[in-house]
């Protein structure tokens, strides 16, 4: 289904910041930025995941999704996110790692790794198969995060890694995908956040 709004300037004009949506950055070493374009209820659990990796050391960003319903409204493509909060972050950041969420199960419990960095990609991938994690490449072209312009690549490196999580393997993370349901995690979870964030510290 295609976007509502085509940027945020088009966003912003008919939803309202701090009660539709809201914006959630930390500055951290500039190595690396962990970032949810789709968080809160829009992809959930992907603003959770984001945070838990950046932890106080890499920096973080969030566009979460506050609606009761219709979050996905919110949602604009990875290559024409545009967010001023976050262009500034990643403008200053080496490498962005973003996180995504799929809402289909058409795929199954996979972790698609994507983006231009491919040997970042790699080591991620490659650890989180270690823990139990189907690591796949997206078999959609348009989702593997290849684009000059997706968020993912435009650190001042010029690469990147998206991770696309299936709703599935995101529903073994949380006691539930609810806004409730995702305060309670499960062990899987650290396992998952441990896995990407042991191949940064390489």
């Amino acid at each position: 289904m295609a976007d509502k709004y085509h940027n945020f300037e088009e966003l912003e004009a008919q939803e309202r910041s701090g009660i539709d949506y809201t914006v959630i950055v930390r500055r951290g070493e500039p190595a690396f930025a962990i970032v949810a374009p789709h968080g809160g209820g829009i992809e959930p659990g992907t603003s959770e995941i984001a945070d838990a990796i950046a932890s106080q050391r890499w920096s973080f960003y969030s566009f979460e999704g506050l609606k009761r319903k219709g979050n996905g409204d919110l949602h604009i493509t990875s290559t024409l996110f545009n967010e001023p909060l976050c262009l500034v972050l990643v403008g200053k950041t080496t490498r962005v790692v973003t996180i995504h969420g799929e809402e289909s199960d058409d795929d199954g419990e996979g972790v698609f790794v994507g983006g231009c960095d491919a040997e970042l990609g790699g080591s991620i991938g490659a650890s989180l198969t270690t823990r139990g994690f189907n690591v796949r490449k997206h078999s959609n072209p348009k989702l593997q995060g290849l684009d000059p312009e997706n968020i993912c690549n435009r650190g001042t490196a010029g690469e990147g890694v998206q991770l696309e999580l299936s709703h599935s393997v995101r529903a073994t993370l949380f006691e539930s995908l609810t806004r409730e349901g995702r305060k309670h995690p499960t062990p899987r979870f650290k396992s998952f956040v441990d896995a990407v964030a042991e191949s940064l510290e390489k």
